[in-house]
């Protein structure tokens, strides 16, 4: 299973245990994709995916949206923003254009990443967002 493949970590293979959706890899989605679970992508995927959990995305995966979610491990191709509020592991295979915002990052030899990394400690928001409130 392509799945189990992705993930090499003990941690990771636990998280499996708790994916609520999985986009396989003959599968494409178009539109805002909204959860509260953790995410497996195996597929394509255009828009948005905003989730409160856990996102994974397989190395075959081809993505073309905004990314927000807890935790994230990259190993397919993403073209947007990655707002994650913990921790974004990049595997060797991930090709990633677009800019990411997390707490903590870890980038493998061999990944491809065009944008910029801003790093917010855990728990804080940017200061644009918090200016946007005051307003």
């Amino acid at each position: 299973m392509l799945i189990k493949n992705m993930f090499k970590k003990q941690d990771d293979r636990e998280k499996i245990k708790e994916v609520e959706t999985i986009i396989g890899p003959s599968i494409k989605v178009k539109g805002n994709f909204n959860g509260q679970g953790n995410i497996v992508i195996e597929g394509l995927l255009e828009g948005s995916l905003k989730t409160n959990g856990d996102v994974f995305i397989g190395d075959k995966a081809k993505i073309t949206a905004s990314i927000e979610a807890r935790e994230a491990k990259i190993g397919g191709e993403v073209n947007g923003t990655i707002k994650i509020k913990k921790y974004v592991e990049i595997t060797a295979s991930a090709k990633i254009f677009g800019d990411i915002e997390c707490s903590s990052i870890s980038i493998e030899q061999g990944a491809i990443f065009n944008g910029k990394c801003s790093m917010i400690p855990e728990g804080k928001e940017r200061r644009e967002e918090k200016e946007e409130i005051k307003s």
